[in-house]
Parts: C-alpha cells; structure tokens; sequence
C-alpha cells in the first residue's frame, strides 16, 4: 500500500489494518474510511488514492487528531484532588492552525462525525480529555487498537446512564460510606483500612458482578489487598455484619485464623438465566500483590476442573498503586498472562491509586509516569479514571469487560482516587504529608458530590437519602445487639489427620498394570523419530525392566504418573524445564527430530484415561509457585506438583511459602495437596547448587501443616506420589528430590517394592545382624548411599543405617518400634552433609533428646556449601570417615 492517502502516512499500519479489515467485510469499518476505500482507482490492492490532494493544513488537523488519541490522557481530569496541569502540545499552534480554522470542515475530522475543527476538538477533550483517559497507543495489534478507538468514540462522547443505574450507584455509596462512619464510630482507632477516598471501588466491582450475572458468567474471582475490604465483604458480598463485628470484639473467632481485614469469603447470586454465580473473594496475606498469583491459578483451575470456557470466568485482581508499580510479582504474573501453561483468558485489573504509598511519595514511588506503565508489556490497555466520578468508573468496568470477552487479555483501569485517613486509622499521615491532607481535609467526597448531582437533577430526593441512611443504620445496629447476645468461643483448628505419619495408605499396583504401563512409557509411534539418545534412554528403561526386573528413579516417578491417569485423576506438572527435568532425567515430553513435534507420552496410555498437564515454566519462582498453590485450592482431585530447577531457587518462593503453604490452612482453613519438588544434594556444585534449604521447611512445621520428605528409593518415591493424592485431608508434600541418584546403578527399586510394599517413612538396615550392631547412623537421603559404600568397602558388619525418609511429620512409633530391634547399649550417631546450623540437624535434636546422640555434620557456616571442588570432597570425605571411625 505505498500510494496512500498521504493524511494516513502518520499511521501507515492502522491504515493497512483498515484496509485489509474492508476487504473481508467493507461493512465492519467506519463509514469516512469505507468512503475512501470504495473510491480507490487502482484495481491493484496495494494502491489507494484519493480524489482529492489533501493539504498541509488537513495534515495538520489529522496530526492534531491523532495527538488526542495518543496523549489525551495527560490532559483527562483524572485525578480528583487537583486539575490538569496545562499541556502547550494540544494547542492550536503546535499544529500550525489558527483561531480562524476552528469554523473550517476538514476531510481529516469526518472519521469524528462532526462539522468543523471546533466541534471536532470540543469531541475529542469529552472522549479523552474528561474523567477517563485512554492510553492504547501502545498496542501493536491494529485490529486491537481499532476497535478500542471505534468503541472509545462511540461510546464515551457524551455517555448517558440510566437513571435506575444512577439510584443503585448512590445506594451503594451510601452504604459503603454509612458502614465505614459506623465503625468509625464504634471501633475507634482500631484498624479497618477504610475505603473512604476510594469509596466507587465499591461501584467497580459491583459493575463487574452485575455485568457477570447479566452474561450468564459461573464464577467471578477477586484478589485484593486489605484496604476496603471489610466493605467489599459486607456490602458486595454480604458477609454478615455480625460476623464482621465479631472479628473487632473477639468473638466466635479461631484460635489462630487471620485479621479481620485478611479474611475470604464466598457469596453466591443468581444469574439472567436463574443459574448461580459464585463469587470469591480469596483470602490474602499483608505481602500485597502476591495474592494474586493465587488468584490467577484458583482461576485456571476452576476452569479445567469444570470444563467452563474462559469467557464465564472473570478474574478481578484489585491493587494498589505503588505495590503494583513496586512489586516484582507483578511483572511475572504480566508475563505469564498469555503463556500456555497460565493462561486464563485475561485479567481485570483494577489500580486503587491512593497517590501514595505508606508515606511515599509517587516521586519516591515508581520512575515511570504511570503506576500502570506496566501494562505496556503485554500491550494491555489502560483506563485512567477519576475515583470521584462513579459513572465514569462504572462505564470503564463496562468497557473493560467487554474488551476482555472480546480478546481474552488483559486490561487495567487506573482509578485515581485519594486515601482520606493515613495507610490505617491509627496513623497520622499529615507527619509526612501536611498540604496534602490539608488539602483532603477540605475536598468533598464522592457521596457528596454524587448525591448533590442527582438531586439536582431530580433524580433522588433528600427523603430517600434520609430513609435509605436510616434503614441502613438500623441494619448495623440490629447486628451488634445480636452480638451483645452471644458468647466468646474460640474454635481450636483441627490439625491435618495422622495418616500422614503413620497410617499406610494402600498405594501399591497389581503387576498386571505394572506390566501394561512400563510397555506404554517404552514404545513410541512408528511415525515418530526421536534423537539417539532417546532410543537408547527408552531401550535401557525396558531392559532394565523386563531383563532385570528393576526400577530406576525417573521411570518410577512415570509410573506414578501413569497409574493415576489410568485412575483418571488428572495431573498437573509445571516449573523451569519439567519437560526433560534439569538434570535430563524423566523427559515426559519428546521432540521429533524431523518435525519438532511434541510428543507427552503419559497421555497416550489409554483413551479413557486423565490428562498429564506438563509444562516449562517461566523462569519464575515467585508467582509461579503461588499460581500452583492457588490451583490446588480449586482442583483437590488433580495431583499438582511444582519442580524447582534447583532446591536453591526456591527461596525466591519464600513469601509465598511462608504466607500461604505452610501456614494457609490455620489462617483461612485451606487445604492443599501441592506437591513441591526441590533438587538437594551436595554434589560439589557450589552454594547456589546444592541445598533446598531443608531447615526451613522443617522450622515452618507445626499443627500437621506440612509433610517433609527426604527420600532414597524410588519405590517410596512412586508410593508418596500415590499417598499424597489418596490422602482424604490434603495438606503440601515438599520433597528434597535427587540430583546424582537419579543415575546412582543401586538407586533402583524391585517389582514387588511396587507390587506389595506401601510408602516406608522410615527405612530400616535389613543387611546387618542386628544383635550385633554396636552403632547406629541415622541419615535422611542422598548421604545413605556414601555411607553405604563405605561400610561395604571397609566390610564393617557392626554399624546399622537406618533412613529417615519421612521428616515431618515424624513417625514416632514407627522409629522406636525399628530401634527396639537392636541392643540397648548402643551408640547413636545423626549423619547429614549440611553444615551443623542447616539441614535436619536442629529439627532432629530435639525429636532424638531422649537417645544419646552425636552429630557429625559440617560445620556451621553462613553458605550452604564450598564453592571449590576440592573443599567439598575433603569435607565429604571427613564425614563419612566420623561417621564410622570417632
């Protein structure tokens, strides 16, 4: 298309989108445009003419046009406390026109639909220049940008709404305000994070669900952090009041749970077509943006466990603008939106930007112009709205909803609003910002300025505003006199079920379907053609079987797999190169040499069984470990596990860890069957390569919260897997997972350890005579088979090894019942390659106070490992001769 208008030469591409869109479908493109299609004189579809030579001066007009599409938001009143400042760039001179071309009609400004230059500029400051500023000009996609321009100028020029829709939009500003007064009142000073300054929040997220129940949507998931939550949970979804209360009095509260302003709920509503619509608010932690990795997860879940198309489900995730701006979360759950393995179909985001963090500052806060700049990244657009303007607000849910039903992306509306107390209502936040709230202080709020609009405009009378607060308050009162009337209880929380420790659960296989698996996991497709090493990785795998009658590591890990597929329970694994794993050892997906085609061979089993979700992550530990953990919030019948590429990596997980793995299910009462993998073992890789940080997990461990497993087989390897998902109360499974075992020539398991054995927590010596054994080493995993060989080599025949497999929880009964088997009078000895300060050292001392034990370990250090080769033999080298020897 090189013989363009040349009015088009500011937006060839546009143009081009234009065009093509007019080829398929003349009717689909603005009329102006159509025009100027219909009139080309080439038959060529790479030329278009004009019938006229446009001027310098309709160039001009064309520039300023675009100039308003492109940065009128820097000129949109957009933020409530103060006006635009002045930008010389949208005047008539920097464009070269005058006053005198304001009554002129220029073919540029027909696009518009509008008379002349004037009218032209009086369009666009309504459409972009007013409470909403549109940023799109980004976006690469020029069908994407066309219908965003098409609908921006269709829909927003004088936007007109309902007068019914104004009367809810002020009764859901009078309740958001009356329950924030009444707390005010009732509980002052204590800690709610009102939501006044931001208060058409509330009509934000109301729209969504009104639109959700419209369209028939089946689950709408919010994520948000505390500010505004306490009115979210009572006037949107209608937790009752008294239980809100109660959380201020202490009452009918759990001995641990959470912060009344930390707290989830579920309500449910029916939709057009009298079907329900679940909406749920997830419970969150004080860390602010991390919840919504669990979001987007639950969310992905809920979607595949009920086969729902995307479109019926709607993520909401509610931030705040410097937490978004600061926040690195933030940027990976941006970049994970569209990958295969976490995409949801798009996100919602709604920014409550306070204008301030804590005490900071935007200058302070963020280097970009916008706390949503973000959004560049994934070409999202961004609506900038003004907070005190509830219809404005209302119309950009609206448009946001149906942008992302239409394209499955992302977008972000920005609501700049104010915080009216400091960051809770204990603080006084004119010791940082003095003008400010002095400025606040005098600034009507929304329900002022809302409810003197309708009553001028006759829309609602000052009766109706009486009667409404009234029985509005009566509400709250009635709900605190039924307060009165009960009692303090506080429920104990019911710890995760024992079975975890000792109970064996019924995990093992019939040959037959042993037989059937392996043949399946050994044969490709005629058609297929793997590399060399493939073939003869597969033909070790069914020697090793069939000839041998042994198992290795990562075909035990498959064949766990496999036979809960045939179950039909759906499985789901996903981190950095789970595909092959790190260390090329389970390779589930295989490429075809010749075409580059994917072939997962776990779900070519049978054609009735589960579906083996396996994917690469991105390098992500953070936000992928929460999308995980929030998958397994929805989805307790899929075996979900997340695999570290290192062990070490995962504590770039560790606020996730700590706020919602381990401590989830006595804050909130969630329960989750995560499985966590994390490569561990000294193997003289260096510090950032070796530990997965055992002693944290173990250090985290309480009330049946965890389980902590450091395994040696991979017979136990393949029945954890199994027990972890027929255990009937879930609760997260880490395991210290192998690096050089994987390849060890005795890491191998026999048939029957699969055919009639169950999960072994602790693995007993069943070599050495145990009347006389005059020592006992006790490990946990890979440190085992260092010991064993040297007892072998040395033919020591008095020293026991007895395997800790099963850390936490601790079987107790099961350890003392295998310690009674041999002599009383005996020395102990706990043997680990982490230094003395790391590992299960600590953990295990107080578990062993009753035996007296030495500790043969590292020493202490500040490093998990020497980073030099030579170091870290001498030093392995020194505990296995301790072990045996002093």
């Amino acid at each position: 298309m090189s013989n363009l208008h040349p009015l088009m030469h500011a937006s060839s591409q546009y143009i081009e989108s234009l065009y093509l869109a007019y080829k398929k479908n003349p009717n689909q493109i603005d009329n102006s445009w159509k025009s100027i299609f219909d009139k080309k004189t080439s038959t060529s579809d790479a030329k278009i003419s004009s019938t006229y030579t446009p001027t310098t001066k309709e160039i001009n007009v064309y520039r300023l046009i675009e100039h308003y599409r492109n940065f009128g938001h820097r000129q949109a009143h957009i933020d409530p406390l103060y006006p635009p400042k002045n930008d010389s760039s949208f005047s008539l001179s920097h464009f070269d026109l005058h006053q005198k071309d304001l009554k002129s009609t220029f073919q540029a400004i027909k696009p518009l639909h509008t008379i002349n230059l004037a009218h032209a500029i009086d369009k666009l400051k309504k459409i972009y220049c007013d409470s909403i500023g549109f940023e799109y000009s980004h976006i690469q996609d020029e069908n994407i940008k066309y219908w965003l321009q098409k609908n921006i100028e269709n829909n927003f020029f004088t936007f007109q709404i309902d007068p019914q829709i104004q009367k809810h939009i002020i009764q859901q500003l009078l309740s958001a305000q009356l329950f924030e007064n009444f707390l005010q009142k009732k509980y002052l000073g204590q800690k709610r994070f009102s939501l006044e300054g931001a208060t058409s929040a509330l009509i934000a997220i109301d729209t969504l669900i009104q639109e959700g129940i419209q369209n028939n949507t089946q689950a709408i998931m919010i994520g948000m952090a505390h500010r505004g939550r306490l009115n979210i949970l009572a006037n949107i979804l209608h937790k009752p009041y008294q239980e809100i209360f109660g959380a201020f009095e202490g009452k009918n509260i759990t001995k641990y749970g959470d912060v009344k302003y930390h707290l989830g709920h579920i309500y449910q509503k029916k939709t057009a077509k009298q079907a329900l619509c679940n909406i749920h608010l997830l419970p969150n932690p004080s860390h602010l943006e991390f919840v919504n990795a669990i979001v987007q997860g639950y969310t992905r879940a809920t979607q595949e466990k009920k086969n729902i198309s995307t479109k019926n489900i709607i993520p909401l995730i509610v931030h705040g603008d410097t937490a978004l701006a600061g926040q690195g979360i933030a940027y990976e759950l941006i970049q994970m939106s569209q990958l295969p393995a976490y995409n949801i179909g798009g996100t919602i985001h709604l920014v409550i930007n306070n204008q301030i963090g804590f005490t900071t500052e935007v200058e302070s806060a963020r280097t970009s112009k916008y706390c949503t700049d973000i959004a560049k990244v994934i070409d999202a657009p961004v609506l900038h709205v003004n907070g005190d303007d509830p219809e404005a607000v209302y119309c950009a849910i609206k448009f946001a909803y149906a942008y992302r039903q239409n394209f499955s992306k992302d977008i972000f509306i920005d609501m700049v609003c104010y915080r009216k107390y400091g960051h809770n209502e204990s603080d006084e936040p004119r010791f940082t910002q003095p003008q400010l709230y002095t400025t606040i202080q005098h600034h009507k709020d929304v329900l002022q300025k809302y409810t003197e609009k309708l009553l001028h405009k006759n829309i609602i009378t000052h009766h109706f505003i009486q009667q409404y607060t009234a029985d509005y308050n009566q509400k709250l009162q009635n709900a605190i006199n039924t307060l009165k009337n009960s009692h303090d209880i506080c429920h104990k929380i019911q710890p995760a079920t024992k079975q975890l420790a000792e109970k064996k659960i019924e995990t093992n296989i019939k040959i037959k379907t042993l037989n059937l698996v392996i043949e399946k996991l050994t044969t490709l497709p005629t058609n297929f053609t793997p590399l060399k090493q493939i073939i003869k990785l597969i033909e070790k795998r069914k020697n090793l079987f069939f000839q041998k009658k042994k198992i290795d590591w990562a075909t035990a890990e498959l064949l766990a797999y496999a036979t809960l597929l045939l179950e039909n329970f759906p499985i789901r694994l996903v981190g950095q190169d789970v595909e092959r794993g790190t260390f090329s050892h389970r390779h589930a997906v295989l490429k075809d040499i010749k075409t580059n085609i994917s072939y997962n061979i776990l779900n070519h089993l049978h054609k009735e069984q589960a579906y083996f979700t396996i994917e690469n992550s991105l390098l992500s530990e953070n936000a992928a470990l929460g999308f995980e953990f929030g998958y397994t919030m929805a989805h307790a019948q899929a075996l979900t596990i997340w695999e570290a590429q290192f062990g070490d990596f995962v504590n770039g997980a560790q606020v996730i860890i700590d706020q919602f793995i381990c401590s989830a299910q006595a804050k909130w009462s969630i329960n989750s069957g995560l499985v966590m993998l994390l490569p561990h073992g000294y193997e003289g890789q260096g510090p950032e390569h070796s530990s997965a940080r055992l002693e944290r997990f173990l250090q985290l461990c309480a009330q049946h919260n965890l389980q902590i497993a450091n395994l040696t087989t991979p017979a136990n390897f393949f029945h954890i897997l199994r027990k972890q998902h027929m255990c009937t109360k879930k609760v997260p499974l880490v395991i210290m997972s192998p690096k050089s075992l994987l390849r060890h020539p005795k890491v191998v398991s026999t048939i029957e350890d699969f055919t009639s054995k169950y999960f072994e927590p602790i693995i007993d010596d069943t070599i050495v005579e145990k009347d006389k054994v005059k020592k006992i080493l006790l490990c946990t995993g890979k440190i085992y088979y260092e010991l064993f060989s040297r007892r072998e080599d040395e033919n020591i025949q008095d020293v026991a090894i007895i395997r800790i497999e099963q850390l936490y929880p601790f079987p107790q009964k099961t350890f003392e019942h295998i310690l009674n088997k041999y002599p009383k009078k005996i020395i102990y000895k706990w043997v680990q390659e982490e230094p003395k300060n790391m590992g299960a050292c600590m953990y295990i001392k107080e578990i062993l106070s009753a035996y007296n034990v030495q500790y043969i370990t590292r020493e202490a250090s500040a490093t998990p490992a020497t980073g030099h080769l030579a170091i870290h033999y001498q030093e392995q080298k020194d505990i296995i001769e301790k072990a045996f020897h002093i």
